[in-house]
């Protein structure tokens, strides 16, 4: 069973507010549907290349689309 992620991300919102689908979005950035799903589903982390591509897709910046989360216990700093 694959462990899901802890990093979020609002691509799904990102991609539906600029009018486009998963198909066209996956095949902008050179990944199949499916992997895109996955990636919006956070049952997968994108390569930091990848995160760059889609940042650059929406015009936005990388910390826009993707989260991961500060949590005391792991020693994380903000």
């Amino acid at each position: 069973m694959v462990k899901p992620t802890r990093i979020t991300n609002t691509i799904r919102a990102t991609r539906e507010a600029a009018g486009m689908t998963q198909a066209e979005v996956a095949r902008r950035i050179g990944v199949t549907r499916q992997t895109l799903i996955a990636i919006e589903q956070g049952k997968y982390s994108p390569s930091l290349e990848l995160a760059f591509q889609l940042s650059r897709l929406f015009g936005v910046a990388i910390d826009d689309l993707f989260q991961y989360p500060t949590d005391a216990a792991d020693g994380a700093t903000a």
